[in-house]
């Protein structure tokens, strides 16, 4: 056994939705890694489980997870659906990293892509407040609510004051956001706002969007005054 014995296998887990940043931090704890790591590009990691062993070389491990991505976005956009206003498989990786910030709810996805890819098609800006958070936060992570001035900003991230994509991912998709870009749900749909209960009310015209942003800002009265107060 001391002689043969198979090595431990390891894993390390990067979850969905990290920036670059981020995921050096993950690579720097993980037990058991040795050497040093530098930011890879943003979004060019696949969030995954990854299995290593005791010693082995941080720098090598993010390699295979680059590789990963590779490959996964290549396998989306081969199986891309047809008439979608993306021109490149890096366009559809800006876009999967846009859907992964904005819903943590797998079934959302492809909603919220379709939504993204009509107003693409109709030329409306994308109007994402994660595009709008990682500008104000110089692509790192913000820790506070967004203000006026954020969604008023020049910014090249800000797609509330430019049109089309951003120049860039803003974190890391998963799978599921890649494959929801490249096969969205087929709906009209061109808005969406908070519901209340995790997830989003969707409208094709403004008028019903304008009726749902009402009642998510009753749900947000409402839970301002019941909250307890702290006490010290």
């Amino acid at each position: 056994m001391l002689r043969s014995a198979r090595p431990v296998q390891r894993r390390l887990t990067i979850p969905e939705g990290l920036t670059a940043r981020q995921i050096v931090g993950v690579l720097r704890e993980a037990p058991g890694l040795v050497g040093e790591v530098t930011a890879p590009e943003e979004g060019a990691v696949l969030p995954e489980t990854y299995a290593y062993q005791w010693g082995d070389d941080r720098a090598a491990l993010l390699r295979r997870a680059e590789g990963a991505m590779l490959v996964a976005l290549n396998t989306a956009w081969t199986e891309r659906a047809e008439g979608l206003p993306l021109a490149t498989p890096r366009e559809a990786l800006v876009l999967a990293s846009i859907v992964e910030r904005e819903t943590a709810l797998p079934e959302e996805r492809p909603r919220i892509a379709a939504v993204f890819l009509n107003r693409l098609r109709r030329g409306m800006p994308l109007q994402s407040d994660p595009t709008v958070a990682y500008a104000a936060a110089e692509g790192g992570t913000l820790d506070r609510p967004l203000g006026r001035a954020d969604l008023d900003r020049e910014h090249p991230f800000n797609t509330y004051r430019i049109r089309g994509l951003p120049p860039g991912p803003i974190a890391a998709p998963g799978m599921a956001s890649l494959r929801a870009v490249t096969r969205p749900a087929a709906t009209e749909d061109l808005f969406f706002v908070a519901d209340g209960s995790g997830g989003h009310a969707f409208a094709r015209t403004l008028e019903e969007h304008n009726r749902n942003v009402a009642r998510w800002r009753e749900i947000e009265r409402r839970r301002a005054e019941n909250a307890v107060p702290v006490t010290r």
